[in-house]
């Protein structure tokens, strides 16, 4: 009781049963329906683009994989000012139909997770995140429409999530009629916003067709507004081939759960198999300095023995790994795509050699147009890109903006502030490929400060800004000497004329004159 009479309710406080009775295990799919800001759902805007990045991903990953040339439709329909239906249509190999619902029902699922090679996806999140956040917003399934080949069934599905389960639910499942040979149409209702300008989902097209200039992007925008890109290549990117983690970049951890799960018989046989660049020389030698016998059985090394493997790896030389499991876009096409879709004065393009970070190859490629349409007063625009990805968001996280902020410009002829992109009619290029982008969070926005990309990143810029400094040194001697000649051009006349006072010369004889230093004045043009 109270010192006024009120009634008090004594608190029941909890026991260990009582809380061990609320303890459940939690799917990824909750953890994400409640933490979806980690996808790139954390706003409308946002959330629009996200989706057609995604399905755009997919698509243009299964057609590459599957050696076929892309040609992808995309469709953003306004149903209200809020809710928009993205379709994305691709003419890949197609599903197979028992993998639709895990595909497109089923968080961190997929088949790149594990595979070491140059490729967009990697976690096996992005579109099935997609389609939760669409049934999250308006309680619609995704729609999908897959076909294998000319004389299989079109096979069309309607998939929900159970987010408690972390598994598909499918609502509808049956045969339709497609005319297309094979390849898939994803459909997802869900709430967003669309706006033009930077960091829009037009925006996002573009840079896609500046980066995968081998694929042919028919977009329909909200407005009802049509742009083709058509394709500046015929040829298919480089295949990039899986391979082997480098023994540099394995973690202890992970190390000793590679011990408990490899096939290998003996340590000698697991560094060879379960890691490239590992020699039977150069496993012998790890194992020597480690104390641990080759021939042992790798199932029963002791987390000490393990942990000294570890330790001994960095200090035994091993080869750089292989950099087939790369498909850079190339300086060629980079310069092509620039030219075709920026009217620009100059444009120039760098792929570096391939370098390594943690036992990760990865490949920096740098373009640059300047001048032209491009506006003269704003701050440069910097075009990211992560394995022919655009990267709209979180930009001063990157490392490609840090590296592009700290090259000094002001070398190569263009204006900066400090702490500042340069300023000018120019536009940049950057890519990374890599075998695992070391992206800051799940929705894959900004690369990660590693000390070995930013080295890289820094070359590429500077290489190319060296070649505009050039062009630009080139163009201010030709204004220069424009300017010099339009002076002597504007006063020979008068120069002959006093030379006919001075000489005593005829009318003739001064048109001579002055013809002949025009003559002089135009050979020295020439040379």
């Amino acid at each position: 009781m109270t010192g006024d009479g009120a009634t008090t309710t004594r608190r029941t406080r909890e026991t260990a049963q009582s809380l061990a009775a609320k303890q459940r295990e939690i799917s990824i799919s909750e953890f994400f329906t409640k933490n979806r800001h980690l996808l790139g759902f954390d706003n409308p805007q946002k959330a629009l683009l996200t989706t057609v990045k995604e399905a755009v991903d997919n698509a243009l990953d299964a057609c590459e994989e599957a050696g076929i040339l892309p040609e992808l439709r995309i469709s953003i329909q306004e149903i209200t000012e809020e809710r928009f239906r993205v379709r994305v249509e691709d003419n890949g190999p197609g599903i197979v139909r028992p993998q639709i619902p895990k595909i497109f029902g089923q968080l961190l699922y997929g088949s790149k997770f594990h595979t070491l090679k140059s490729q967009r996806g990697q976690q096996g999140l992005g579109i099935s995140a997609a389609g939760m956040y669409g049934q999250l917003t308006t309680g619609k399934p995704v729609s999908i429409i897959s076909k294998t080949g000319k004389r299989s069934p079109a096979h069309a599905f309607e998939i929900r999530i159970d987010t408690r389960k972390n598994a598909p639910e499918p609502v509808s499942d049956r045969i339709v009629e497609w005319d297309a040979e094979h390849g898939t149409i994803v459909e997802i209702e869900l709430e967003g916003s669309y706006k033009k300008g930077r960091r829009s989902v037009d925006d996002y097209v573009e840079q896609t067709a500046l980066a995968n200039p081998h694929a042919e992007i028919t977009y329909r925008s909200p407005k009802g507004e049509e742009i083709r890109f058509e394709r500046v290549t015929n040829e298919l990117p480089k295949e990039a081939l899986e391979i082997k983690p480098h023994p540099y970049g394995v973690e202890l951890g992970s190390l000793m759960k590679m011990l408990k799960d490899t096939k290998a018989r003996n340590l000698r046989s697991f560094l060879q198999q379960d890691f490239s660049r590992v020699s039977a020389k150069v496993a012998d030698e790890i194992c020597s300095r480690a104390a641990v016998p080759a021939g042992r059985n790798p199932h029963q090394i002791s987390p000490a023995e393990a942990e000294r493997l570890h330790k001994t790896i960095p200090h035994v030389k091993i080869m750089a790994p292989p950099t087939n499991c790369l498909s850079p876009i190339g300086e060629a096409l980079i310069f092509k795509g620039l030219a075709a879709r920026v009217k620009a004065d100059f444009v120039t393009s760098a792929t570096r050699p391939p370098a390594v970070y943690r036992g990760m190859p990865f490949q920096v490629e740098v373009g640059l147009a300047y001048g032209g349409d491009l506006p003269a007063e704003e701050l440069v625009e910097v075009y990211r890109f992560a394995n022919r990805v655009p990267l709209q968001y979180q930009q001063s996280a990157c490392a490609i903006t840090k590296s592009a902020v700290t090259t000094d410009w002001r070398n190569y002829g263009l204006s900066q502030s400090k702490g500042a992109p340069p300023a000018g009619p120019m536009v940049l290029f950057v890519h990374v490929n890599s075998v695992w982008v070391p992206f800051t969070s799940e929705s894959k926005e900004a690369i990660a400060h590693y000390p070995e990309i930013v080295k890289e990143l820094r070359l590429a810029l500077q290489e190319c800004g060296r070649r505009l400094g050039n062009f630009l040194s080139r163009r201010r001697r030709v204004a220069d000497e424009m300017k010099k000649r339009s002076y002597i051009e504007k006063y020979i006349p008068l120069i002959g004329e006093a030379l006919q006072d001075i000489l005593s010369l005829t009318d003739r004889q001064r048109d001579q004159t002055i013809s002949n230093l025009k003559d002089v004045l135009e050979k020295s043009r020439r040379m």
